[in-house]
């Protein structure tokens, strides 16, 4: 890492400065993305369905869920399985009742490591759910088959993401260096570094940036 050199620092993490704003940007994922894929389609026609994103870390999860929310005249809401229970939910359930009937405005709701989810808490989603007044847009890790009740399982489309190739992780570190929204050209990345950084990731983007930001900043540090 010692052949990166100059100094950058994002207002943002960079993995977060970095994340797609368009589907253009999203780097992987072509099985899902290409043209008549079912994900393009819901970015790009708008359809109202609920997703289950199911795939490792760092592969786009919270990404394809915000662009999913940018379609129209939605309300994103965001959620951890970690840290909400059932009356979080039935806030937000309350409150895209009221969106709708007032606004006019679905609200999607992306609920990461739904997988961590009760029972309960997973039936607690199933009317609104059902009734479209919310779009569903669940993260796991898990195979959904077997952490996800079959009610919501049966209402949602599943959609299986991909670690990202080395090609894909280099893809993202070269615009990460030279994106005036990430480290804007201040840094120069060696090929040495870059390997170490493309095995470093093992298939994670967020694992990329971050390693890389750290890499820079120590290096501007140390002058």
């Amino acid at each position: 890492m010692a052949d990166l050199f100059g100094e950058a620092k994002p207002a943002a993490p960079l993995a977060e400065a970095q994340r797609p704003q368009s589907l253009d940007e999203v780097v992987g994922q072509a099985h899902l993305l290409r043209p008549g894929a079912p994900l393009r389609r819901l970015v790009e026609g708008g359809a109202a369905a609920s997703v289950l994103l199911y795939g490792p870390p760092g592969t786009g999860k919270t990404t394809l869920a915000r662009l999913l929310a940018g379609v129209g005249n939605r309300h994103f809401v965001a959620l951890s399985a970690l840290s909400s229970g059932v009356r979080e939910l039935r806030t937000v359930i309350d409150d895209a009742r009221r969106r709708r009937d007032r606004l006019d405005q679905q609200t999607v709701l992306f609920v990461d490591e739904v997988h961590r989810f009760s029972k309960t808490q997973q039936d607690a989603l199933l009317g609104a759910v059902e009734d479209r007044l919310v779009l569903l847009v669940a993260a796991t890790t898990e195979n959904p088959s077997f952490s996800v009740v079959a009610p919501l399982l049966s209402r949602s489309l599943v959609l299986s993401l991909q670690p990202l190739s080395d090609d894909d992780v280099r893809t993202l570190l070269r615009r990460s260096v030279a994106d005036p929204r990430g480290l804007g050209g201040a840094v120069t990345l060696t090929s040495e570094a870059e390997d170490a950084l493309v095995r470093l990731s093992t298939g994670d983007a967020r694992r990329a940036l971050t390693a890389l930001e750290a890499a820079a900043d120590g290096v501007a540090a140390a002058g």
